[in-house]
């Protein structure tokens, strides 16, 4: 998810975003833990979404 589509949602709508990727990212890390998991790059790549909307979050709340 790039940081402009972040910036032009809505705050209900990143945070139900942050929930789902939270829920994605549990999900994967317990697939790596069963060796489920076959694309292990995909969990860097949700750590930095939620990175990216948590970002977002605290810069609205600070305003």
């Amino acid at each position: 998810m790039k940081t402009k589509e972040i910036k032009n949602t809505q705050n209900e709508e990143l945070r139900k975003l942050l929930l789902e990727k939270q829920k994605a990212l549990r999900l994967f890390r317990f697939g790596v833990a069963g060796s489920k998991a076959k694309n292990v790059k995909e969990g860097h790549g949700l750590r930095k979404d939620i990175a990216r909307i948590l970002t977002e979050i605290n810069a609205r709340n600070e305003k």
